[in-house]
C-alpha cells in the first residue's frame, strides 16, 4: 500500500513464540487456535503467502487484513482483500488495518502486522459544530 502510515511489525513476538513452541514449554493446541470465521476469512479473503507454515510444515501461510475504524461503521471487523483495502483508502480518512498470517492446515494464526490507511483528511462537511 502506497499511504501506510504507524505500522507495526510483530515479528519478534511471533519469533519469540516460536521458540517457546520448538522448546517444548506452549504446546501447538495452545498456539494452533484459529476459530473457524478466520480460517473461512482465509479461505475466501486472504492473500497466498511464499512462507510455508512454522509449525505443521504442511503448506503455505493466507495473510488476512482485517479492518477497524470508527468511519467504516458496519464494514468495520471484517476481512478485507488487498485489491479492497486500495479502493478504501481512498474512500475514508482513517482506518487500521491488522495482518494475521493463517495456516489452513493446523490453524497456526498470529498477528503479524497493523498499519493505518486513509487519505488523512476529514471529508468536508463532516466536521459538525455543537450547534448543528
Amino acid at each position: 500500500m502506497r499511504n501506510q502510515r504507524q505500522v507495526v511489525d510483530y515479528a519478534l513476538q511471533r519469533r519469540a513464540l516460536l521458540a517457546e513452541v520448538h522448546s517444548g514449554r506452549v504446546s501447538t493446541l495452545d498456539v494452533c487456535d484459529a476459530n473457524p470465521y478466520l480460517l473461512r476469512a482465509a479461505k475466501f479473503h486472504g492473500q497466498p503467502s511464499k512462507t510455508s507454515c512454522p509449525v505443521c510444515r504442511k503448506e503455505a501461510l493466507t495473510l488476512v487484513s482485517w479492518v477497524f475504524g470508527d468511519e467504516l461503521r458496519h464494514v468495520a471487523g471484517s476481512a478485507k482483500a488487498p485489491e479492497e483495502l486500495e479502493r478504501m483508502a481512498n474512500l475514508f480518512t482513517e482506518f487500521t488495518v491488522y495482518v494475521v498470517e493463517v495456516c489452513r492446515s493446523c490453524a497456526w494464526n498470529h498477528l503479524v502486522q497493523s498499519y493505518v490507511l486513509g487519505t488523512g483528511k476529514p471529508h468536508p462537511g463532516s466536521r459538525r459544530t455543537a450547534g448543528q
